[in-house]
């Protein structure tokens, strides 16, 4: 069953306009095979002077046999939310009275299409009525301000309780593992090269989780140790170590990763009493009002003020050096300000986007297929197995990521013990004569 998979199972990879992993001369498509062709692609593009990835909701997502292990993408997010009955839970869900409220007075439907299977979009819409409603002189449309904040309030609970109550944080290590892969991964890189960098517009702590447990070093913007705070200057620092004590001699650590949440987190709240009013608190703490924004060019004071201007500015900045590589994972281009930086970004002729996404996707990703720029790669398609994707996290970390030195010697010991040990078991032992017993 597996093997006939493996053959009908097909994925692209479009450097430009050529598939280079596309079968020749009327060959079978060989997953592995072309797995293979573009590990080595990746190991180049992973030893770029200037490395980055940009992590969207995509990468916290795991399904393994038909059960999430990780945590929702927006689409079923939105599904759950705006589809709870009113009356089954008003105080988590859009209850009754909110519906009616935002259709009569400032003619926002629920039900509408475009939030069917984006949270986010809503969340744009409310904030910017938010912003409207506090200006605004109307008598009928300041009837809605309640529901609209009320609705808000109820998002931003349902989005960090999804995140903090997914099944790692009951001791599913399954994601959790998966990320630790990855940076186990990405740490083998010359260390003579810039430290990467993660971008992320997840607000969940998976990436902090994986680093923890690793016990590998990584800054994320925030300084101090009993109130730890946002302070930008933090991504100019390097972490090294001093090799001779008696000529001060320096080298960077291997594993250093800078971490950038460009949406915020569910541990970021906003407090003042300090030049540097974003604190970042234990994840199970529930003091103050989280720091998580939805892009909505009406949002001022969230996307282009504290902290969010920074963590943009150090986005574009580190994107546009020479001979940069921006790895794009589990996102779907849906966010037009993080879009635009990654288009600045390609009027650098040194740079390349290496982006896993569906074959099919239109709209932006439609738009850079057709260019066919041979600085942007596109993967996508079906995975090794039924049921898994090319373009996954997964497969991206377990298939397409070089295995460092250490990983190939435990494949390798995987390997004999599997093929060799336990196969020589199976068919007994062998006389001196050759004979089997």
């Amino acid at each position: 069953m597996l093997n006939t998979h493996m053959k009908e199972a097909r994925f692209s990879f479009f450097k430009g306009g050529e598939d280079v992993v596309a079968p020749k001369g009327g060959d079978d498509f060989d997953w592995e095979k072309g797995a293979l062709r573009v590990r080595e692609n990746l190991h180049d593009a992973l030893n770029a002077k200037n490395l980055a990835f940009l992590f969207g909701s995509g990468c916290s997502s795991l399904i393994v046999d038909g059960t999430q292990r990780g945590i929702d993408t927006m689409a079923p997010l939105a599904k759950e939310f705006l589809g709870a009955v009113p009356g089954f839970d008003d105080a988590r869900f859009p209850s009754a009275i909110e519906r009616e409220a935002l259709m009569k007075h400032l003619g926002l439907d629920l039900k509408a299409e475009e939030f069917a299977s984006n949270l986010e979009r809503l969340m744009e819409v409310l904030y910017s009525f938010q912003f409207v409603l506090k200006r605004s002189a109307s008598e009928e449309m300041v009837k809605g301000k309640t529901a609209v904040e009320s609705l808000i309030d109820k998002v931003t609970a349902f989005v960090t309780q999804k995140c903090s109550g997914a099944p790692f944080s009951k001791g599913d290590p399954t994601i959790v593992d998966m990320y630790q892969a990855f940076y186990r991964k990405l740490v083998f890189r010359d260390r003579t090269l810039p430290r990467p960098w993660i971008f992320t517009t997840n607000y969940d702590l998976l990436s902090e989780t994986a680093l923890d447990r690793l016990g590998m070093p990584y800054c994320n913007g925030f300084s101090g140790t009993i109130e730890r705070r946002f302070n930008p200057t933090t991504y100019r620092y390097a972490l090294a170590e001093q090799l001779d004590l008696t000529n001060r001699k320096w080298a960077a650590v291997d594993s250093f990763i800078y971490l950038c949440k460009l949406h915020g987190s569910i541990n970021w709240i906003e407090e003042g009493g300090s030049l540097f009013p974003i604190r970042e608190i234990p994840a199970a703490a529930t003091k103050g009002s989280r720091v998580m924004i939805y892009p909505t060019p009406m949002k001022q004071n969230a996307s282009f003020g504290s902290p969010y201007s920074d963590l943009f500015r150090e986005f574009q900045g580190r994107i546009v050096r020479e001979q940069s590589v921006l790895f794009v994972v589990g996102y779907s281009f849906s966010d037009e300000h993080v879009n635009n930086l990654i288009f600045q970004a390609l009027t650098v002729p040194t740079f390349r986007l290496v982006a896993f996404l569906p074959p099919d996707a239109t709209g932006v990703v439609q738009k850079l297929r057709s260019l066919h720029d041979p600085r942007i790669w596109l993967i996508g398609g079906a995975g090794p197995k039924d049921g898994t994707k090319a373009h996954y996290f997964d497969t991206f970390v377990d298939k397409f990521m070089p295995e460092s030195p250490g990983d190939k010697v435990d494949t390798a010991v995987k390997k004999i013990l599997q093929e060799l040990i336990v196969q020589g078991m199976k068919a007994g032992p062998v006389e001196e004569d050759g004979d089997v017993n």
